[in-house]
């Protein structure tokens, strides 16, 4: 009995434009469809999103961002994004549509290629990569499978030098990765091919998929991939623990340049590979051009005899022509005969032929034969040595220094020489001032193809880092864990407590946060020691007496300050720390203590009438009190005049 589940959108029609005619693939996270763009009336591929990712909002926005950004790339070896939208809720993306096979098809039919064509199709690879990287993509999962292989314009399907290589998903690995927030374990990665930072932290940049394309590169080389086993995870540390060995050890033979080319691009420490893509395509095309040299050179060695001196010692061009007999002249078809071999017939009775085989008479004819043969002989010797040297030698030069130059001046000199420039991705130097060349691919004095491209790389000046402002607060193992990722130090100072940072964790810090520093630099870090153990009491409000022995009980030392105050002398009218601080044995407690309110001498109202005396008085900040007849005049007051008291004290006012 058939069990096969039909697909029930093949046949149908997306947004009244594509119609569905049949399934190419399906995958963990979409399904891939050919489709008629009835409009345009093309073939495209679909690719639609699966239900249960529909659901994940984090994953179908980050996957249409994605994919607005790669429609954008226009370069001929990543796979167009025609135009995006959703059917029945399913996020989809239209394609273009790529007739061939993926690499990991063409890997499994011839299981290695040779260098040639893993040179060709890895440069094609790189170009598309590259572009992403200028547009801020990194695609994550480079492998085979994402490779597609198109058919060579030529129509030969086993050439493979000529066919055309187009990348896809570049979006999808970062749209799952952004759908994972709930797992932060989850690999969003192909192990064979996962880049060990991947692995550790979790961290990808343009690096990451330099790594991917050297593995995918001994896998072309090869036939399997550096590291295998049943268990992804232990894979997937292999890359971590160990060096990918050289693809010779597993195919003899193969060249050195081309083990040198998978060590630069599989470095485990992201920073000994190059910086992306495009910087790893000068690479290739290098080595690319090494590997044709040789083959030209070997060719041609094959299929032109060695010259042989002659009796004067020179170079006769006819000792390049091998030796014709007879046999080898009746076994080759008449379009493949010289003049000269083409068999003679038989000498007969009467024949007006000589023994010597020349005709009567004929004999400068024979010679312009031969000097004709010797001619072309000669001009085939010279374009095949012309050629040869212009493979191997004459189409090269030197490359130049251009190390220690600045932006400005690399480019003129460039132009003035007819060099093109590529610039990789800046690196910072603690010595060479921002925007002058400190790299450069190839080397000076290494051979470069004449107007070649010469990959600079730039300076971005001394590495700086900031003091981050997220350490206070953060315990001490995370502090250490976000200043070695920058590159810098930590020194614990001295501990201390505190009311509101828990134990272990960060109070301060020196320098403070935003202070830029270089690599190396040290940040000093106080430690808090959590609360303290004695209790501030509050002694405000209290006698200057008792507080003091309140708190010399508790072992605090006791600072006071007296303070010009309306409270009563002696008494504690504020204190630092406030109450309820957490303090230590022989900590100094800050009492401020009042003066007293201000002294007021009292005026001399005598003899003024009763009326106007009370109210000089009360403008004194005294509180008079009438003794006597209020209509009468004053005759001095109690105290008398010119007795300093506290303000608003109570002045009697003799009035008779």
């Amino acid at each position: 009995m058939d069990t096969t589940v039909a697909d029930t959108l093949i046949g149908t029609t997306i947004d009244s434009r594509y119609r569905i005619t049949g399934r190419v693939a399906r995958g963990g996270m979409a399904t891939v469809y050919t489709a008629i763009d009835e409009r345009l009336e093309r073939t495209v591929a679909l690719k639609i999103i699966h239900p249960s990712q529909a659901t994940n909002v984090h994953f179908v926005d980050r996957f249409t961002d994605e994919a607005k950004t790669i429609a954008r790339l226009t370069h001929p070896n990543v796979v167009a994004v025609y135009d995006q939208g959703r059917h029945l809720g399913l996020p989809y993306l239209v394609m273009e549509y790529v007739h061939g096979k993926t690499l990991r098809d063409v890997l499994t039919q011839r299981r290695k290629l040779s260098p040639v064509e893993a040179c060709a199709i890895l440069e094609q690879m790189l170009a598309a990569i590259a572009a992403a990287h200028r547009a801020g993509l990194v695609h994550r999962d480079v492998k085979p499978e994402n490779v597609l292989v198109a058919e060579a314009p030529s129509g030969g399907s086993g050439n493979l030098v000529d066919a055309v290589v187009k990348v896809a998903d570049f979006g999808l690995a970062r749209a799952v990765e952004a759908s994972s927030a709930d797992n932060p374990g989850q690999l969003m990665a192909t192990v064979a091919y996962v880049a060990p930072e991947l692995v550790t932290d979790g961290h990808a940049d343009a690096r990451t998929d330099v790594y991917s394309a050297g593995i995918v590169l001994f896998e072309m080389l090869t036939g399997k991939v550096p590291f295998d086993g049943d268990d992804p995870v232990e894979v997937a540390w292999q890359h971590v623990d160990n060096d990918v060995p050289s693809p010779s050890r597993v195919v003899p033979g193969l060249p050195a340049a081309l083990d040198d080319l998978v060590a630069r691009a599989t470095r485990r420490e992201p920073g000994g590979r190059p910086t992306d893509a495009g910087a790893l395509l000068a690479e290739v095309q290098t080595v690319k051009d090494d590997l044709g040299v040789q083959n030209a050179e070997t060719a041609l060695l094959r299929a032109v005899p060695a010259m042989q001196p002659t009796r004067h010692g020179a170079m006769d061009a006819t000792a390049l022509v091998p030796a014709v007999n007879a046999t080898s002249v009746e076994q080759r078809p008449p379009w493949a005969r010289l003049p000269e071999q083409t068999p003679r017939p038989p000498r007969r009775a009467g024949s007006t032929f000589t023994s010597t085989g020349k005709p009567p008479g004929g004999g400068p004819k024979y010679d312009r034969r031969r000097i004709l043969l010797m001619s072309a002989v000669a001009l085939m010797v010279l374009v095949v040595i012309g050629s040869t040297w212009w493979v191997t030698m004459g189409r090269y030069t030197d490359a130049p220094n251009l190390v220690n130059m600045t932006k400005a001046q690399a480019e003129l000199y460039a132009q003035q020489h007819h060099f093109e420039l590529f610039y990789a991705q800046p690196a910072y130097s603690d010595t060479a001032a921002k925007d002058s060349v400190i790299d450069q691919k190839p080397k000076a004095d290494d051979k470069i193809v004449k107007g070649g491209t010469l990959t600079l790389t730039l300076s971005l000046g001394p590495e700086q880092f900031p003091v981050p402002n997220d350490l206070v607060g953060h315990e001490l193992s995370a502090v250490q864990g976000e200043l070695d990722g920058l590159g810098l130090k930590l020194k614990q100072g001295k501990a201390q407590y505190s009311d509101t940072i828990p134990e272990g964790s960060v109070v301060s810090t020196d320098p403070k946060a935003g202070t830029r520093l270089k690599r190396g630099d040290t940040v000093t870090v106080v430690v808090s020691q959590g609360r303290a153990p004695i209790s501030v009491p509050d002694e405000t409000g209290h006698n200057i007496n008792q507080a003091r022995g309140e708190l010399q009980n508790l072992g605090l030392e006791v600072n006071e300050k007296y303070v010009d105050s309306d409270q009563p002398a002696d008494q504690v009218v504020s204190q630092s720390p406030k109450a309820g601080t957490g303090a230590s044995q022989n900590d100094t407690i800050t009492l401020n203590v009042s003066k007293g309110p201000p002294q007021v001498g009292i005026p001399d109202v005598q003899n003024q009438p009763c009326q106007q005396a009370q109210q000089v008085l009360q403008q004194a900040g005294l509180s008079p009190q009438i003794a006597g007849n209020p209509n009468a005049f004053a005759h001095g007051t109690n105290p008398p005049a010119g007795t300093q008291v506290p303000g608003q004290t109570q002045v009697q006012l003799l009035c008779f």
